[in-house]
């Protein structure tokens, strides 16, 4: 009998045909990671967003989307709008706390360092203002943003990239 103790996340680029299971771990993530952050209602407009599947696989194919698999099943994603914006990152709460979104932060902070950037900046919700911190990203501003008719609340934060490549 052999067992892998330690499974390998691999990572790969974003297929039209991925766009369903991103959704479905959109929604997972933010309906039962984000619950002492913000309310049913403010979920359930945040998870709208990906209501309209042809929108949402519009949205992640215009931007540099990358998937992390785990025995080749995607367990996250994250994107890059332009060269410095971190769009969207999203773990299914199965593999949240196995670096899965640490491994996509380190990829696209790489590739967007090789494009250029020289910073990178989000929107992070409160529930991933701590991932975001750990991670180098300094808050600049706290903002609400109307979505579905709820206000949720989000910090823009940056993190400055050096052409040294060292990550933090």
């Amino acid at each position: 009998m052999s067992a892998v103790a330690h499974p390998q996340i691999a990572l790969r680029p974003f297929l039209p045909q991925d766009a369903p299971f991103l959704a479905d771990i959109f929604r997972a993530s933010v309906e039962e990671l984000t619950g002492d952050d913000y309310s049913e209602a403010q979920q359930d407009a945040w998870t709208s967003s990906a209501d309209d599947l042809e929108t949402f696989a519009g949205r992640l194919g215009q931007q540099l989307t990358l998937i992390g698999t785990l025995n080749g099943s995607a367990v996250g994603f994250i994107s890059l709008a332009g060269t410095e914006e971190i769009d969207m990152l999203y773990v299914h709460p199965a593999a949240a706390g196995a670096g899965v979104a640490t491994i996509l932060l380190d990829a696209i902070e790489k590739l967007a360092r090789a494009r250029g950037a020289m910073r990178l900046t989000t929107e992070a919700s409160d529930t991933a203002l701590g991932f975001f911190a750990r991670h180098g990203f300094e808050p600049q501003k706290r903002n609400t943003v109307s979505r579905a008719g709820e206000w949720l609340a989000n910090t823009t934060m940056h993190k400055p990239l050096t052409s040294s490549g060292a990550n933090s």
